[in-house]
């Protein structure tokens, strides 16, 4: 079994390319995931789709195979070129793919470093894949110890102290430009999604007023009772109204096209300051206005200084991440391995057990020789597996051990799928 992970980040790709590869609901995810685990050589596959990074989580026997096939599915469903695809993508194999998860769910792969979205939202791309039946076994084996990994830098380091987001870098770039206050402003939030809801809280805390406004207002509504004073809802009709009345706007849709284009603008004395932090864009290109706009990419520059604040504490969180990367393919090492000598030794005591029995009932041997018989037969057999048993142990860490492994349980037919994983997360000594 291979592990990889194919991304597409703020890192690498630029906003035009992370908005052709998004993802704009739920279905166009299960259908690529469907195509995706078609493949004779795919086992299991997930999408994690952010503002910041599209990436495919995949468990397959074949990692050439799987990175060809996600550029060629990912070509055909967004019109980009594979080549251009295949430059823009980082892939990750094997032990690396496991660290890069690791990375990603303790938010030490994040634009903003210890941003606190990024667990969940990797949480609910596996769960949508498991209920999809596209993803199992294998890959919720990395996630758990993902999770624990994430919770771990969070114990063990300050990195998520304050927790940071796109929505507060956001509205903290807006308190600066504003001469360090927002206190008396109103800031215009369309959506009421995770980011929506964070640019409200944020704004609030700063003093500002916060106007609501989505499709929905029974949302609107919802969140704004969450939220308490200084909170209004909106007409989503009347965003026009809006956007030449107020000078803040936080924007966070899911529309898989611009809601706002530079017609909706009046010749106004108004100094707009507008936040895009969807993606695909909120606000189409507005050309020569007088709005000051910054988009999702904007933001890493801005958060630079925070970047540079944590970095000793994420060094010390990319530790704990190779720490669990090293013990989660131990634990793999042991539950590929240990089960299948386990099997081949009870087997073995079965066959002694009728062996001496039939030894006996045969009347080959008197009763009381039953003990030394037993006793020579289990040594015989032990001295037999000795080698065979540090082999299988060794193999099981070579990248192809797996093949193997499976190729000693076809020829003793030994099955290992009721084996419960939680008694084989303690080390294994590799020569016992």
């Amino acid at each position: 079994m291979h592990y990889q992970v194919v991304s597409f980040n703020y890192k690498r790709c630029d906003l035009d390319q992370r908005e052709a590869l998004a993802f704009t609901d739920d279905d166009e995810i299960r259908d690529f995931l469907r195509t995706l685990v078609h493949f004779d050589f795919m086992v299991e596959a997930f999408v994690i789709n952010t503002c910041n990074r599209i990436e495919i989580v995949s468990a397959s026997r074949d990692n050439f195979a799987t990175f060809h096939a996600i550029l060629g599915l990912l070509s055909r469903r967004t019109g980009v070129g594979f080549h251009e695809l295949a430059q823009s993508a980082m892939r990750y194999e094997d032990e690396a793919a496991v660290e890069h998860l690791f990375s990603v769910v303790s938010s030490l792969d994040s634009l903003v470093i210890g941003e606190a979205q990024i667990t969940g939202q990797v949480k609910q791309g596996f769960r949508l894949s498991y209920e999809n039946g596209t993803a199992g076994r294998e890959l919720n084996r990395v996630l758990s110890y993902a999770v624990k990994c994430a919770a771990e830098v969070r114990n063990a380091t300050n990195i998520s102290e304050n927790p940071v987001s796109i929505a507060s870098v956001a509205v903290a770039q807006a308190q600066e430009l504003m001469n360090g206050s927002l206190a008396g402003m109103t800031g215009v939030v369309v959506g009421t999604g995770e980011m929506g809801r964070l640019a409200a809280k944020h704004l609030l805390r700063s003093g500002a007023d916060v106007l609501l406004v989505s499709r929905t207002r029974e949302t609107a509504e919802a969140l704004a009772e969450e939220l308490g004073e200084n909170v209004r809802v909106g007409d989503f009709a009347k965003l026009k109204d809006y956007l030449n009345r107020y000078r803040l706007l936080f924007t966070a849709t899911a529309s898989p096209e611009p809601i706002i284009t530079p017609g909706m603008l009046e010749e106004k004395a108004l100094d707009r300051i507008w936040f895009d932090m969807a993606i695909p864009r909120d606000v189409a290109e507005m050309g020569e206005c007088n709005v000051r706009l910054y988009r999702i990419d904007d933001l890493q520059a801005i958060s630079k200084n925070n970047h540079a604040l944590r970095q000793e504490q994420a060094l010390r969180a990319s530790e704990i991440v190779r720490r669990y990367k090293e013990e989660f393919f131990r634990w793999l090492q042991a539950l590929s391995v240990e089960p299948v000598i386990k099997r081949m030794r009870l087997d073995i005591d079965r066959v002694v057990d009728e062996e001496v029995e039939r030894v006996l009932r045969k009347g080959y041997l008197p009763p009381e020789y039953e003990a030394n018989l037993r006793y020579a037969m289990k040594q015989a057999f032990d001295k037999y597996l000795h080698q065979p048993t540090r082999q299988l142990r060794a193999i099981s860490k070579e990248s192809e051990g797996s093949n193997a492994i499976d190729a000693v349980k076809r020829v003793f037919g030994i099955d290992t799928e009721d084996v419960d994983p939680r008694q084989y997360k303690v080390s294994i000594k590799d020569n016992e």
